[in-house]
């Protein structure tokens, strides 16, 4: 059995036994890759834990005190003080096969290839003399498209919520993985901002050139997956597949349905039906076969989770599953999913076998409903609108919803509306028409029919109205998705020009009047103008973009 700590003449003698002992647990029945850590440049571990399963991971975490199992099993972890990503501490290292592609500013920072490699050093000598959690998976369902990946890690924690957010390997062939990509985590090394050219201690920088992630500062485990997510954004165009910040599900007749949306909007919510078949819940690829998972897992936001609303995701709260910022009883170990001590964004991060009646392996055939979801937190949007295809474009480009406190650092209380392109600007290294034009093609070739959905506020602003019911916007989709709403008369919306349906199964007729749930029409009047001022005044950003979609723009 190959052995993964460091045998130096340094390592003092007394420490042996226990070495030897521990190296042993490392690999009982651990099938570690043949390509070693050697290869990336790690030097002088202490032990590597290959490939742990669930329980053994758990039980290294518990040794560890990095967490708390709750009652039901599942396992209860604090992120410190980052219970979101950090967008301004994110980079891409800038060289010669990045400079022409990425579209720089302020989401896709900059970092020099000097100051990476004196970052990468510096991470090499921090990992020296330390255990590190190594787990070989994949990311792409499609087997064309699928890519290994490799999660290096400080926690034995982030180890498991890699192995249950990405796909994991036959477990008979790890031996052979070879990662494309490696992403090493580790939230106790910071960064010197004079000397390695960041913005703060955390860091999040992507090299394409050598293939790695660094992430440090932070123990937000979020940032490991939309590293992921953007590693594949800048890959995939180049191969003819559309990527897509989006969830997935299917029918038993096989209607593929894609929700579009920033987080907080409702995609895995609305995606997790008990009628249909969950192809995922957050991120996916469009290629000329149809639509696949790039995951195998869920990363769910669970605060105010109940069994009644989204019994799929209850459910899939059990061992194995890992929560962040959960609150929990100390002596109960009883779980509270409706307060907000700690943070909004309360997270669980389970297998997407967890979910009854998964697609697995996660593919499908191309989309005949695109949904795109936003959170108006003006309560202007009407609950549910059909989109033509040059509407939809625009939508898609615009990427309008608010932002939900605590998906990011720096948010407040209180929603914060944002435009962010292709529903998710800040995971898109390569400019917002790289993406569009591919949404494009995919509409042309399939026909696919897309809708405007409004999870937010209905009947006022947020403070005024009401945040949409869960109930009728399940029962708007469904009727969108079973033809119940192809022929119903529908009514254009005099500002946003979007075509209305005026009735719905399930849905009182006056719900589907924006206008109509306002006491003040005056006031729904000002605010709907405001907010198409806002769009107009946004994609003011987007040149040479077609007559027609430009023409999709609101009104005034």
């Amino acid at each position: 059995m190959r052995q993964f700590y460091d045998t130096g003449a340094a390592r003092l003698e007394k420490k042996s036994i226990m070495l030897t002992e521990r190296k042993q647990i490392a690999n009982a029945g651990i099938r570690p890759s043949r390509h070693g850590l050697e290869e990336q440049g790690f030097r002088n571990l202490n032990v590597a834990y290959w490939n742990l399963g669930t329980a053994q991971l758990l039980e290294h975490a518990i040794q560890r005190r990095e967490g708390n199992i709750a009652s039901g099993g599942s396992f209860v972890v604090r992120t410190g003080q980052f219970t979101g990503r950090s967008p301004k501490d994110k980079f891409v290292v800038r060289d010669e096969t990045t400079d022409a592609h990425v579209h720089w500013g302020d989401v896709n920072q900059p970092l020099s290839e000097a100051h990476f490699d004196r970052l990468y050093a510096k991470m090499m000598a921090f990992w020296q003399g330390h255990d590190v959690y190594v787990q070989d998976c994949y990311v792409g369902a499609d087997k064309e498209y699928g890519m290994p990946i490799r999660v290096v890690s400080q926690l034995a924690w982030h180890n498991l919520f890699a192995r249950q957010l990405f796909i994991r390997p036959d477990p008979e062939r790890t031996g052979d993985h070879l990662p494309q990509f490696s992403i090493l985590f580790a939230p106790d090394f910071q960064t010197d901002p004079a000397e390695d050219g960041t913005n703060s201690e955390t860091c999040i920088v992507i090299n394409f050139k050598k293939r790695v992630v660094l992430i440090c500062g932070t123990s937000y485990a979020g940032e490991m997956k939309k590293s992921a997510f953007t590693i594949l954004n800048y890959l995939l165009p180049e191969r003819g597949v559309f990527p897509m910040h989006c969830s997935a599900n299917t029918s038993a007749a096989g209607d593929v349905a894609l929700f579009f949306g920033l987080s907080g909007t409702g995609k895995t919510t609305l995606s997790a039906d008990a009628e249909r078949r969950l192809i995922g819940d957050d991120e996916h690829g469009w290629s000329d076969h149809g639509v696949f998972n790039f995951e195998g897992g869920c990363y769910a936001k669970c605060i105010r989770l109940s069994a009644e609303n989204e019994p799929q995701i209850w459910n899939a709260i059990r061992f194995g599953t890992v929560l962040e910022n959960v609150s929990m009883d100390a002596e109960t170990r009883l779980l509270d999913f409706d307060t907000e001590e700690v943070t909004e964004n309360t997270r669980a991060a389970y297998p997407l076998k967890f979910i009854e009646n998964a697609v697995i392996p996660s593919v499908g055939g191309h989309p005949n409903h695109i949904f795109f979801l936003t959170a108006d937190a003006f309560g202007v949007l009407p609950p549910i609108a059909k989109l033509s295809p040059e509407q939809a474009m625009y939508h898609f480009l615009s990427g309008y919803t608010a932002k939900v406190a605590g998906t990011e650092r720096g948010l407040g209380k209180e929603p914060q509306a944002t435009f962010s392109a292709c529903f998710g600007g800040p995971f898109l290294p390569r400019p917002a028409a790289t993406y569009a034009s591919l949404l494009g093609e995919k509409l042309r070739r399939t026909g696919a029919q897309c809708w405007l959905v409004n999870t937010g506020w209905a009947g006022g602003p947020f403070g005024v109205g009401e945040r949409m019911k869960l109930r009728f916007t399940r029962a708007m989709l469904n009727a969108a998705l079973n033809g119940q709403l192809k022929d119903v008369a529908v009514e254009r919306h005099p500002v946003f020009g979007v075509s209305v349906p005026k009735s719905c199964p399930g849905v009182p007729a006056a719900f589907l009047d924006a206008r109509g749930m306002w006491a003040d029409k005056a006031a729904y009047d000002r605010a709907a103008l405001d907010l198409a001022a806002r769009f107009n005044r946004n994609f003011e950003k987007f040149s040479g973009v077609s007559q027609h979609v430009a023409a999709a723009a609101p009104g005034m």
